[in-house]
Parts: C-alpha cells; structure tokens; sequence
C-alpha cells in the first residue's frame, strides 16, 4: 500500500497539470466563445501557435502548483477534521490571492522581456483580461479541489482499513482469551491435576485433618479465580499473586521441597495490570517440563525490575518426555501483542530458562 502512494505522489502533477491545461481551455472557450483571442491564435503560424500552446501550459503548471502547494501547506497549518467551513473559505481566498498575485507577476515579467506589438495589444480588451483572471481562478478552484477530493478518499480509504484492521484485532484478541481460557481449563480441570490433588486431600484428611482444610480452602480459590477471570483481559498483578499464593499451597503440599517458588515484588508494581492466569501457565509449564526431585529441586523465581516482571527457573528438563507444544508462552504472547502491543522476551539459555512480562498501567 506505501509502494501505491508513493507511485501516486510521483506521478500525480503528471495528471493533475494536464487536467488544469483542459480545464483552462474548456472554460475559457466556454465563458465566451466569441473572444477575439481564438481569431487571434487561428490566424497564427504554426510555430506561434506552439508557442501560444506552451505559455498556456506554464499558466497551467503555475496554476497547479499554487494551487496544489497552498492545499498542502494548509492540510498541516488547518487541518479538515478541526473546522471544515473555515477550512474551505479561507483554503478558497487564500488561493485565489495567490494565483492573482502569480498572475500579475508573469504578466509583468513576461511584458519586459517579450512586448507585445501594438496591433496585438489592441485585439484585447480590459474584459478579456478580467475574463483570462477569472479563468485562471476557476481552474485554480477546480483543482484544489481535485486535491481535496482525493485528500477524503484517501482518508476514507484508510479509515476503512484501520476498521477492518480493528475488526481483525478483535477476532484475534476474542480468539486468543478463548485459547487462554480452554488451556487454563484443561490444566485445572485435567483428570491428572484432579486425581492429584483429590489424592493429597484423602491423604491429609486421616493425616492432618486441619492442614486438609486449608488445602479444600486453597483448591477452592484457586477455581473461584479461574471461574471469575475467564472474560477479563487484565488484572491487577496484586490479583494475580494473591492466586499465585494459594495455587504455590497447593504446590508445596503435593511437592514439598522439590518445587522451591519465591515472590519478591515491590509494592509499588503490585497496581500494575497482567493478564490473568499468566503466572500459572508459566509455573505449570516449568514444572511439567522440569525434574523436580530431592536430589535436583525446581527452582522458580517471580521478581520484578523496573517496569517488568520476571518469572525464572533453572532447566533440568524431564527425558523422553513428549515434546512441548509451546502453546501457554505463545498465548501470553499473543495476549500481550494483542491488548498492550508489547512483546514478551523468553531467555532459554542451558542452565535457566526467563520470561521477561512487561507489567502495564490499566
């Protein structure tokens, strides 16, 4: 689309001079047909008649460029869309001042340097002059408007596409929080997740009936949380970690000291906006990918610096496991793409693995 409008621009005085040329001849011929300047140039040779052909075409290229210049200069120092009225009287008396002035000029000029024999100045009369000015202002007129009109529809075009383009970014964006939501469902609500934690539960209610209640209460949460953030788009990372304390509950009672996870964020990032459930995917896919064991602990790190939050883990990655589909980190970046036009930077080293997620002002 930039290659079309500069092709245009290049080659737009190619159309628009000519255009100005008919336009001067046709109203011309049309205000007064029986002007004694049309018996004047039928009687010339044919090489005056050139020469008559090209002066009118520098009175029509002098036109254009008056006219084309003082809708540009005007396009930056008034734009339409502030007050379009004002806009167009003054675009309208602001051209015809200058094309008068431009006018008189050549004239002057063109009377010094090539005067004309008295039988000829005799042929015109002070209405053929009045009639050449008011010529020259009507094709002058025309073609700001020519350029206003091609002003608007490029404008409209444009606006078409940037309404095209939001209507795409919206079905992305609807798509995308649909994909968050079916992978977030589908880790909480797997048959996998469910035994484990329905299995520690059993296990705590005859071992230790009060800590099997606080594990209910903590499950609870962390459904209550999923259930509520389904539609949002962004949360306060305080929200955020508020879930992220009852889901490392959950964690720490099914893995004990294997999964070692630490939150160290400053108070003042704590208002900033996350997308929700961002946290969770990358712990579930640390630990999913990762040994986590007495001999070899998972260490997972969230930290915030400056504008960021930083989530980290050390690789020890599981052999022979499936390979991984990359759909979670690839959600939280489209998500972030999407609603904040950010990106998520991933540093995937040998010994560590960090997301680097930008916290935003909602």
């Amino acid at each position: 689309m930039a290659d079309k409008d500069k092709f245009f621009n290049k080659y737009y005085r190619a159309f628009v001079i000519p255009l100005g040329f008919l336009l001067y001849v046709f109203v011309s011929y049309i205000i007064n047909p029986f002007s004694r300047y049309w018996e004047y140039v039928s009687r010339l040779s044919g090489g005056r008649q050139l020469v008559e052909l090209f002066i009118a075409l520098i009175i029509s290229w002098m036109i254009a460029e008056i006219s084309l210049a003082t809708a540009r200069w005007m396009d930056k120092w008034m734009p339409w869309e502030r007050q379009p009225l004002k806009r167009s009287i003054t675009q309208t008396i602001v051209v015809l001042v200058a094309v008068f002035i431009a006018l008189n000029v050549l004239d002057y000029i063109s009377m010094l340097l090539f005067p004309p024999p008295p039988e000829v100045q005799e042929l015109f009369s002070k209405v053929d002059t009045w009639q050449f000015f008011v010529v020259c202002s009507l094709v002058s007129i025309l073609i700001s408007a020519v350029h206003t009109g091609n002003y608007f529809l490029k404008r409209w075009k444009n606006s078409m596409l940037e309404a095209a383009q939001l209507q795409l970014d919206a079905a992305q964006l609807k798509e995308t929080a649909m994909q968050a939501q079916l992978q977030s469902l589908k880790l909480q609500l797997d048959p996998h997740f469910l035994f484990n934690n329905f299995s520690t539960l059993s296990a705590l209610i005859e071992e230790d009936p009060a800590l099997a209640t606080s594990f209910l209460e903590k499950l609870s949460r962390v459904y209550r949380y999923m259930i509520a953030n389904l539609n949002s788009d962004v949360i306060s990372l305080n929200q955020e970690l508020n879930f992220i304390a009852a889901y490392i509950f959950l964690i720490d009672i099914r893995h004990g000291s294997n999964v070692n996870i630490s939150v160290n964020v400053s108070d003042a990032n704590k208002d900033k906006g996350i997308p929700p459930i961002t946290l969770q995917l990358l712990i579930e896919n640390a630990i999913k990918h990762n040994i986590a064991s007495a001999q070899q602990p998972l260490y997972i790190t969230i930290y915030d610096e400056g504008d960021d939050l930083i989530v980290k883990n050390n690789i020890q990655l599981i052999q022979h496991t499936l390979p991984s589909t990359g759909l979670g980190l690839e959600n939280i970046r489209k998500r972030y793409a999407l609603l904040f036009e950010r990106e998520v930077a991933v540093n995937d080293t040998q010994s560590a693995f960090q997301v680097r997620l930008p916290l935003v002002d909602f």
